[in-house]
């Protein structure tokens, strides 16, 4: 048995028939079940069976059963659902989807890319154990001085204070330095400096005795005593008040402390890493940061780089950002070269958190799928000049954008032509009076139109980019995408 095997489960024969056939067509191995009570003899090794695709199994509830069988099972195959009136059971819990009756090849082919990343997904799982989140991502030649600066002051005990605007990925460089020092098997502790009131940034620095103020109603350990021996990371040091920094700056020189309320001095070995977004030698100026404070934790600065600044990083970041996803069992995607090449136009005024929250909001709108150029939200569908090499090389290499498209299967120009209809946009001039599905009918009538102009332009992709007024590239992941092969003279 090969891993292309489609597992098709339905009593009904002529559905079976239609089913087995297109599955053949997709260069899959149908294994047809006729009793749903024995689906699982006639399944074989599950680990061969790239989807599942279940319709009637008799009734409601035996149909619930061998869904529940299908998701449940350890070798975790993913399942799809024929879409059929009478049986109410349409997404079940688990399920990668429903497909309509008569199952066209588009709708057959973007199932089976679903269901191969997600078995890629699953695969990968045991390998991911363990997976290391504190490393940098990124070769580009800002980053690797980065890493460079972080080998050289990761071991010693100098305050580092770390640059950059928001969302560069400060607390990672911090993490990082912790993680190759001395003080690895001790606490990070982590504060961010602007998000506490003024009020309570003391307590939460140097902790209090009970009985201090008001709610203090247990004595309470402070950062500086939980990082002991340890690393203590205060982010967004631009926005402390100056009260708070003249305490500070007391127990960087002086090594010790004072809980709220108590007057016992509390001695302190702590490694200060800081950070801010904040130009602080302005702030210094305005009179807002002390100037011996910053030559305190000014010992050696490490300036993290907007992402608009080394876009060559961006696939690479893409593909770690999914695999965090997937670590985490939230599901995952795949992007096109296309969708990759737009991303890396964007400017990014948030910097990587940005991009997480995009490639986060993808994974959302399509679950084990794979993201096309018109898939982007229209901020981000940038066309323009061509990328540079560095940038279209990471392209390239960018594991995601590997596997972003199923297999072009030699029979689908034939498959497809059969199954899809032949009219034009002009022939369909009211909706028809049962409804239609138009997603599946603008793919339908994409893959024609897309056909016709590879046809017309003899097979040069260039010209029948030019005649379809779209991007060489985004016309060549469509060909992929459809299965459509250019003729070679």
């Amino acid at each position: 048995m090969s891993a292309n095997n489609v597992l098709l489960v339905d009593v009904d024969e002529n559905r079976r028939e239609l089913l087995s056939t297109l599955v053949e067509f997709i260069n899959c191995q149908p294994i047809i079940v006729n009793d749903p009570d024995l689906w699982f003899e006639d399944a074989g090794e599950l680990s061969d069976v790239v989807m599942a695709i279940v319709g009637d199994c008799g009734d409601k509830h035996q149909t619930k059963q061998v869904l529940r069988d299908l998701v449940n099972n350890d070798a975790r195959v993913p399942v799809f659902q024929l879409e059929i009136p009478k049986l109410d059971v349409a997404d079940f819990p688990g399920t990668l989807g429903t497909l309509r009756f008569p199952v066209k090849y588009p709708q057959l082919s973007n199932a089976l890319q679903q269901a191969t990343i997600y078995r890629g997904q699953q695969e990968s799982k045991t390998s991911q154990q363990g997976y290391d989140f504190r490393k940098l991502v990124g070769n580009s030649r800002l980053m690797k001085a980065v890493q460079t600066m972080i080998d050289q002051v990761s071991d010693s005990e100098a305050n580092v204070l770390v640059l950059g605007e928001s969302g560069t990925g400060k607390e990672v460089v911090a993490r990082n330095l912790h993680h190759l020092s001395s003080r690895r098997e001790k606490p990070f502790v982590p504060i961010n400096c602007g998000a506490i009131p003024a009020e309570l940034l003391e307590s939460e620095l140097f902790g209090h005795e009970k009985g201090a103020f008001t709610g203090a109603i247990t004595a309470r350990k402070g950062r500086f005593e939980m990082a002991e021996n340890g690393t203590l990371f205060l982010d967004e040091i631009g926005d402390m008040p100056l009260p708070m920094q003249v305490k500070l700056l007391r127990v960087l020189q002086e090594r010790s402390y004072e809980r709220v309320g108590s007057s016992k001095t509390l001695k302190t070995n702590v490694r200060v890493i800081a950070a801010t977004h904040r130009n602080l030698e302005d702030h210094i100026a305005d009179g807002r940061f002390r100037e011996d404070l910053f030559y305190r934790l000014n010992v050696f600065p490490i300036e993290m780089p907007a992402l608009r600044e080394r876009p060559e990083d961006i696939p690479l970041l893409i593909n770690e950002l999914v695999t965090r996803i997937e670590y985490e069992n939230r599901g995952t995607v795949r992007l096109t070269a296309s969708a990759i090449g737009s991303l890396c136009r964007y400017p990014w005024p948030g910097n990587v958190r940005e991009l997480a929250n995009v490639i986060e909001r993808l994974v959302i709108l399509f679950p084990y799928g794979t993201v096309d150029f018109d898939d982007l939200p229209e901020k981000f569908q940038l066309e323009g000049d061509d990328l540079p090499e560095a940038v279209i090389s990471m392209i390239e290499q960018a594991p995601v954008s590997k596997e972003n498209m199923a297999p072009a299967p030699e029979k689908a120009q034939q498959a497809t032509a059969e199954s899809l209809p032949t009219q034009s946009s002009n022939d369909l001039e009211t909706l028809p009076e049962e409804g239609l599905d138009l997603k599946e009918h603008l793919a339908n009538l994409e893959y024609l139109l897309i056909k016709q102009a590879i046809d017309d332009a003899d097979g040069v992709v260039a010209h029948a980019a030019e005649k379809l007024k779209m991007r060489r590239t985004t016309l060549v992941e469509k060909m992929r995408k459809y299965g459509i092969q250019r003729d070679s003279n």
